[in-house]
């Protein structure tokens, strides 16, 4: 009978009960000639007790009660209130248990998922944190071997000093590279890097980043192309030299992971506020559960395969960050055996 009352009604229904249970009383009293006053006397005893019960039992609930619940509510759900309330200020015609336990329940689920984004932020940054000891530890291993087996006596021997020395080089690019990648990554998610947007032809710098890449594409016998109907020109608005590194790194991909002697296609798809850019091959492809950690840092498919060709683990990462920084969207769909095309878009001029 209790549980959805509003304040007033629960003051009303209190001071009801009360004043019924005074009113049977001198009844019986009356009855039983105990009490010598008439019955109108009797009928006003419960009236008067009635209203003095109902205005008791109003401020009761208002001030000792409610007050409190309502400031139980102000603190747990504050910014569903305004600056300047007032605890006092109850409005005893409205359901305020029924407002405070859903408000309390959203909070609670608020809560929870809160701890749990907490949890997961927590443990990306311990799998984080191991993955870029481990990035750097390999080439600062590499570089401690060689330097100390040149210290100890290789510098003097022709047939391995240089060969080590390149090898130390290379390994010292690498953690050079990966620094670099940190830093881009750090400026955009901090929005320290600021875009240089402006209207480009994107099929032009696609040609530009294909001539770049045109020795390593044919070291593996691959062939750079655009999909039939694609190779026209397409105005976009964005920061050019961002999108140059982003078709970089997906095309360096196709190349890397591609199949030997297959293609690596590029396709525009005109999509009326925005263009869509592909970047597709027929090579190895990524298994479905490796999907959506492609753009995880330090993520490889093949981590193998990706040390030795010198990958970081970051490029992809770094073209998401690009990609989003633009406010737009990145994928990627592939199947073993089939191929992977990523995709990403870009304003249209």
């Amino acid at each position: 009978m209790f549980k959805n009352q509003t304040p007033q009604q629960l003051a009303f229904y209190i001071a009801l009960i009360t004043s019924f249970g005074l009113s049977f009383i001198f009844a019986i009293l009356k009855l039983t000639g105990i009490l010598s006053n008439p019955w109108w006397e009797v009928a006003l005893i419960g009236i008067v007790a009635f209203v003095a019960n109902f205005i008791a039992n109003y401020y009761l609930v208002r001030y000792y009660i409610f007050r409190r619940i309502k400031l139980i509510y102000k603190i747990i759900h504050r910014h569903k209130l305004p600056a300047d309330f007032k605890a006092g200020k109850i409005a005893m015609n409205q359901n305020i248990l029924d407002d405070v336990e859903r408000e309390v329940g959203k909070w609670a689920e608020q809560h929870n998922r809160d701890l749990e984004q907490l949890e997961r932020l927590a443990t990306y940054r311990r799998r984080f944190i191991g993955d870029v000891s481990h990035e750097l530890k390999t080439p600062i291993f590499n570089i401690q071997g060689f330097v100390h087996t040149l210290l100890d006596g290789a510098i003097n021997d022709p047939d391995v000093n240089i060969k080590y020395l390149n090898r130390a080089a290379k390994n010292v690019d690498r953690l050079q590279a990966i620094v670099e990648y940190l830093e881009t990554i750090n400026k955009l998610e901090s929005v320290q890097m600021v875009l240089d947007l402006r209207e480009f032809d994107v099929y032009d710098l696609a040609q530009d980043v294909y001539s770049d890449l045109e020795i390593r594409a044919k070291e593996r016998n691959i062939r750079l192309t655009f999909k039939e109907g694609a190779d026209q020109h397409f105005r976009v608005r964005a920061d050019k030299e961002s999108v140059r590194q982003v078709l970089i790194n997906l095309i360096h991909n196709s190349i890397k992971y591609g199949k030997e002697g297959g293609v690596t296609k590029l396709s525009f798809y005109d999509m009326e506020s925005y263009m869509l850019v592909e970047v597709s091959d027929n090579g190895i492809g990524i298994d479905s559960e490796h999907l959506r950690h492609v753009f995880d840092r330090f993520f490889r498919v093949d981590k193998s395969r990706s040390r030795d060709a010198g990958g970081t683990g970051l490029g992809l990462s770094i073209v998401k960050h690009i990609i989003e920084a633009h406010k737009q969207t990145v994928t990627v769909r592939s199947a073993m055996g089939q191929g992977a095309t990523f995709g990403f878009t870009l304003e249209k001029a």
